[in-house]
This record gives structure tokens, C-alpha cells and sequence, in this order.
């Protein structure tokens, strides 16, 4: 299992960019928490907030895959030491998946920022041990934060 110890207490810039009419969106303070929580190291971060017009629209330019998703991270790499991306979360796919899963919609957007920002410092989970790997950390996070594992409904 990963040791969470190495994550929080860095330096970062977080914008966030609310770009939908999503009733749930948390606020900046929420998302710059969960953000924080996440990462290891110093990270210039954009977060986006997005309606399914614009997510399907990325998702299908930059993946090739004609769906909006609950989100996307484009890592850019190193900029004078600090991690530089950014994090698109399509609020009524979030809204949608909330539901159908019976998490509070809050939590999900905890879950997906955690798992964005996990994606910006290379986490994947294209195979079993990548995605063993960083379940774990994102369940730690998340519980460090007051939350469920987030994967709990889908194990059982």
C-alpha cells in the first residue's frame, strides 16, 4: 500500500474556472482542498468545471471518444519545478454518475478531483497494478478527507 505521508503541505496555484450552470459545483475552498490533499509536490493547476457540451467536445478531440467523461487531465509537465496541467470535470456527467452510484454529489466531485490530480503526477491505471496502485491512494485520500471509499458500491 502507498504512504499518503508524502502528499499535502505543497505550494500551488489552483485556478478554478466555472464554465457551468451546475447547481452542485462546490466551491473554490473545497476544491483547493481536496486538491492539496492529493498532491506530493508543487503544481501549477487549472480546474475546470464544464457542461457535457464542452467535456464531449475535449474528450472527443483529445481521446477520440465521441462521450463527455467525468474528467480529464492534461499534464503538461515541469515548469520551473512545479507540476503544470489542468483538470476538466464535467459537472452533469459528476451530477448523473452521483446518483446512479447513491454517493452525495459532493463527494463524487472530492473523488474525481483527487483522481485528476493523481493523473497530473502520472498515477494511471491502464493496467492492474497501476490501477490497484492508485485506487489505493485515492481511498486513503479520500478517507484522510472524511469520505467513503469511493470504490466501495463497485466491490460489492
Amino acid at each position: 500500500m502507498p504512504n499518503i505521508a508524502k502528499f499535502a503541505n505543497n505550494k500551488f496555484s489552483l485556478s478554478v474556472q466555472y464554465a457551468s450552470e451546475a447547481a452542485d459545483v462546490p466551491d473554490r475552498s473545497k476544491f483547493r482542498r481536496w486538491v492539496d490533499a492529493s498532491l506530493n509536490k508543487s503544481a501549477l493547476v487549472t480546474l475546470r468545471i464544464v457542461d457535457e457540451a464542452e467535456g464531449r467536445a475535449l474528450n472527443r478531440d483529445f481521446r477520440g471518444k465521441d462521450y463527455a467523461t467525468n474528467v480529464l487531465t492534461f499534464a503538461y509537465g515541469e515548469e520551473a519545478g512545479k507540476l503544470t496541467g489542468d483538470i476538466v470535470i464535467c459537472a452533469p456527467v459528476v451530477e448523473r454518475e452521483a446518483h446512479e452510484q447513491g454517493k452525495p454529489v459532493p463527494e463524487h466531485y472530492a473523488h474525481l478531483t483527487v483522481h485528476g490530480v493523481l493523473h497530473l503526477q502520472g498515477y494511471d491505471h491502464e493496467n492492474e497494478p497501476q490501477a490497484r496502485e492508485m485506487e489505493s491512494l485515492e481511498v486513503e485520500i479520500m478517507r484522510k478527507l472524511g469520505f467513503n471509499d469511493p470504490y466501495a458500491s463497485e466491490q460489492s
